[in-house]
């Protein structure tokens, strides 16, 4: 980890070289993410709730699913620009170095303007939090932690396995904008509310509704059975085939070099 925080360092020196820049940056990525804070209370303006969920429902599981992806987009950069790092020839730099190759990806760039998502997120979170209609005690703040550990996860096995790809098509496709963004628009909104078509997709094939559906069940009372507390820890099963797919696709890597 202290390796991790000298990258960090360097980065933030090298962001704040410009200082103006870095700042108005900043303040753009807060009203980017606003956009969406402002079209869940509008749409909240024409109806009281949406199949049983109400507006602070809704912002609880938009600011979990917007923070694992906002976590990711700032610590995790490097994985997400993969394609660029092999198009590049950097990537033959990585491999040279005797360190684990997925550590030096996820240090490899960090995007310190994309943080004041993550503070934007905590903000909304924090706001749900006081005026959702739950009976708080060990079990229901555990599931909400979980539910913010397994949204990073979730993004990040989505990350890896999009890179992962990258070894057979060199350009990244857009498939991976399917996957990031497409499934965080989605995603923000509890799956119970779409139809079960959706329903299976976000729970077997990109299981999102691990993360803000169905241990969103029990934190809400609507369900009284506690196993679904654990539901989210089950997204680093995802991990696992998304980081064998990546040293999968290394083993065939023949350099871009001439």
């Amino acid at each position: 980890m202290s390796l991790y925080f000298k990258y960090f360092k360097v980065h933030l020196k090298s962001e704040l070289e410009y200082k103006t820049s870095f700042i108005l940056s900043f303040i753009a990525q807060l009203f980017t993410l606003f956009s969406y804070y402002f079209t869940i209370i509008c749409l909240f303006n024409q109806f009281s709730n949406i199949k049983g969920f109400t507006m602070y429902d809704v912002l609880l599981t938009f600011g979990i699913i917007q923070f694992g992806f906002a976590f990711c987009e700032t610590f995790f950069r490097g994985i997400d620009k993969f394609d660029t790092l092999i198009i590049e020839g950097n990537f033959d730099r990585l491999l040279l170095r005797p360190r684990n190759i997925l550590f030096q990806l996820f240090c490899d760039k960090l995007s310190l303007i994309k943080a004041s998502k993550v503070i934007e997120t905590i903000i909304v979170l924090i706001i749900a939090i006081l005026n959702i209609e739950v009976n708080w005690n060990g079990y229901r703040i555990m599931t909400l932690i979980f539910m913010l550990f397994s949204a990073i996860i979730i993004f990040l096995a989505i990350l890896i396995a999009s890179a992962s790809y990258c070894f057979l098509t060199i350009k990244g496709l857009e498939v991976r904008n399917v996957l990031t963004d497409g499934c965080k628009d989605m995603a923000q909104y509890p799956i119970g509310i779409f139809k079960k078509g959706f329903i299976n997709f976000f729970t077997f094939i990109v299981p999102m509704g691990l993360v803000n559906y169905y241990p969103f069940l029990f934190l809400l009372g609507k369900s009284n059975n506690k196993l679904l507390c654990f539901c989210p820890l089950l997204t680093i099963l995802y991990l696992i085939p998304a980081i064998w797919l990546f040293y999968r696709g290394l083993k065939r890597y023949s350099s871009i070099g001439s």
